[in-house]
């Protein structure tokens, strides 16, 4: 009797993902799994991260605000425009510090995540010291990739406050109002399509470099390979890197604002009924501790936020991979070496880069 050929069945899926080019929805999908998978070095490390940055900027802003408030108070009437004006251009010049921290700590996260979904993809699972150990010698170009994001944007700031200093400069040096509303209104909207056209090229360049975190740790090249490497492997891609992280951001947004705002409308209630007389200095601890609370629960959504954005690039590297490379077959094959006991399986990340690896040795995080 003839026999009939046996039907075609799915690649295995060890662990995260299926070992085959990925959908969107199983982009998305698998973006939330990864923080369930392994909280520890995923969750944890992006709270603490997400925290510092948040004390710092909370903490450097009020320090500014409460000395430009000191300030204001003590100057003369003639001398508080001055003031007034300084004081806002240092508190917004002061927000770089936090920018650039939050780049930094961005950048690290996502390479740190990236090693755990490259490791989940395999079904393998390792601790926080693991993952610090695979992204030793690594840190240092997130940390100089981070550099160059914030150099692009202080030129944004540079442009954004020149063109203001010159629509305020057109306004003043004209005598007659309406020539000078005129100027304000012809300098506001140069300044708006100035803005508007920034944040086009930023968020082009964005996507087209967004996945050099994934490839400075798991492919090992230097900074200026990783990002032609990432504009290269993004041609083609770019609306759907585009719409992962877009969908991502404003499901992130909604969950902050849904939780936040029925905390401020309880707590504002609260405090109503439990001060009346609204006494100043309980009202202002009320007030501290409803905002402490909001603060807190705005650390935890934003690190769950960092954590799914950073996945969803490391699953859309991977996924493009696949696609262009055949990575899912070197996958397979890693898998296999693996399930047969074969020590010196090599990194399979590093097999499609035209080099030749040497087998792991021993000890080796890929032994």
């Amino acid at each position: 009797q003839q026999q009939q050929a046996p039907g075609w069945t799915p690649p295995p899926k060890p662990g995260l993902i299926p070992l085959h080019p990925l959908s969107f929805g199983t982009i998305i999908g698998s973006s939330f799994r990864v923080m369930r998978r392994n909280p520890a070095p995923t969750f944890g490390l992006s709270v603490l991260l997400y925290g510092f940055v948040t004390i710092v900027y909370v903490g450097l802003i009020g320090l500014l605000f409460t000395t430009a408030l000191g300030r204001l108070g003590s100057a003369s009437s003639s001398d508080q425009s001055d003031i007034l004006a300084g004081s806002i251009g240092l508190i917004a010049l002061s927000t770089l510090v936090p920018t650039s921290l939050a780049l930094v700590a961005a950048a690290i996260l996502q390479g740190i995540i990236s090693l755990e979904v490259s490791r989940a993809t395999l079904g393998e699972k390792l601790k926080t010291r693991g993952l610090w150990r695979l992204a030793k010698g690594r840190i240092g170009a997130m940390v100089v990739w981070a550099l160059l994001l914030t150099a692009f944007i202080i030129v944004y700031v540079l442009i954004s406050s020149i063109g203001i200093g010159v629509v305020f400069a057109a306004a003043t040096a004209t005598t007659s109002p309406s020539d000078g509303f005129a100027a304000v209104l012809g300098g506001f909207a140069v300044t708006l399509l100035i803005g508007l056209a920034f944040g086009v090229v930023a968020a082009w360049l964005g996507i087209k470099t967004s996945l050099v975190p994934s490839i400075v740790m798991l492919e090992r090249l230097r900074l200026g390979a990783s990002i032609r490497r990432s504009w290269q492997l993004t041609r083609g891609s770019f609306w759907r890197t585009l719409g992962a992280q877009l969908l991502i951001g404003v499901i992130i947004y909604a969950a902050t604002y849904i939780i936040s705002i029925p905390i401020t409308l309880i707590g504002s209630v609260i405090i109503g009924l439990t001060n009346p007389t609204y006494d100043t200095d309980s009202t202002v601890l009320a007030f501290g501790i409803m905002y402490l609370v909001i603060g807190i629960i705005t650390v935890v959504v934003g690190a769950i936020g960092l954590v799914m954005q950073s996945a969803s690039l490391s699953l859309i590297y991977i996924d493009i991979r696949m696609r262009k490379e055949g990575l899912d077959l070197e996958l397979l094959r890693y898998i296999e070496a693996k399930q047969r006991g074969t020590a010196d399986a090599p990194n399979p990340y590093l097999r499609l880069q035209g080099e030749a690896p040497a087998p792991a040795q021993a000890g080796s995080p890929w032994a």
